[in-house]
């Protein structure tokens, strides 16, 4: 399915089916953290109870106002306490399927807002 025109500017998620996301021309097969304008390919987290703030390091490092988890083909929530960590560096974090965090991606990097995602492809 492809979500958006081409004319935001930055990386785009052009669309997303279980197992790869296209960017622009580009089709990633692995886990993956992405920003307007970074990415980082073969991310490679524990599974998602035994996820720490380590692990999202490099999206934090970043400095968005938002993180989007997207824990693939089902919305899983990692430990609460992990989610207060992330939270009390400053940064939000919302946690959903792949496919609706690629689309919130879009949407936001369509609004300018600082925005990273932080996805498992499965």
């Amino acid at each position: 399915m492809k979500f958006t025109a081409d004319s935001i500017s930055g990386n785009i998620i052009r669309s997303y089916t279980p197992g790869q996301i296209k960017l622009r021309d580009d089709i990633i097969r692995s886990n993956l953290i992405i920003s307007q304008d970074k990415v980082i390919p073969d991310w490679d987290p524990p599974a998602i109870e035994h996820l720490s703030i380590a692990d999202f390091a490099p999206a934090l490092e970043q400095k968005p106002d938002i993180i989007l988890f997207g824990t693939g083909r089902r919305q899983n929530f990692p430990s609460i306490s992990l989610l207060t960590e992330i939270l009390r560096s400053g940064t939000a974090i919302e946690v959903m399927e792949t496919g609706a965090a690629c689309r919130t991606y879009n949407v936001l990097i369509g609004e300018y807002r600082s925005v990273v995602a932080a996805l498992l492809i499965d």
